[in-house]
């Protein structure tokens, strides 16, 4: 991931999330806890609870408001609109697609993991935490 989405998933979670003072368990919208006095606070993301950095919370976000790519079924769609021929055995057909990834599942990961690493480097998708998003929805968020 770039450091510019990087960097605006970041101020999302800034935006989204509030100081909060775990010592004395309440918010501090003012950076510093107006009881003990502390800036070592955590952030609090409403229904989410509260912890320390960021991650946490915008993958929070991100699984809440969009949808993760399923890598297995956007391959498979993705093989199936270059191979749509059937393929044909005796009196039956198979979809050719079905027939790859049967006869040879080493393969078709092989294949699978090259076409993932090409839509991360076109900027398609893009890995937060251990989900993958469609960058174009992750933009329309920001």
């Amino acid at each position: 991931m770039n450091s510019e989405l990087q960097q605006q998933l970041r101020n999302l979670a800034l935006k989204r999330t509030i100081p909060f003072c775990y010592s004395c368990y309440q918010r501090a919208p003012a950076g510093v806890c107006k009881s003990c006095h502390s800036d070592d606070l955590m952030r609090l993301l409403p229904g989410h609870g509260c912890d320390y950095g960021l991650d946490w919370a915008i993958a929070a976000i991100l699984r809440e408001e969009l949808t993760p790519v399923d890598i297995e079924e956007a391959f498979e769609d993705s093989m199936r609109s270059c191979y749509s021929e059937e393929v044909h055995v005796g009196w039956m057909s198979f979809d050719a697609v079905s027939v790859m990834k049967e006869m040879d599942p080493i393969s078709w990961a092989l294949a699978m993991s090259e076409w993932l690493e090409e839509e991360q480097s076109m900027n398609s998708l893009v890995m937060v935490e251990d989900r993958y998003y469609v960058i174009s929805e992750l933009k329309a968020l920001l």
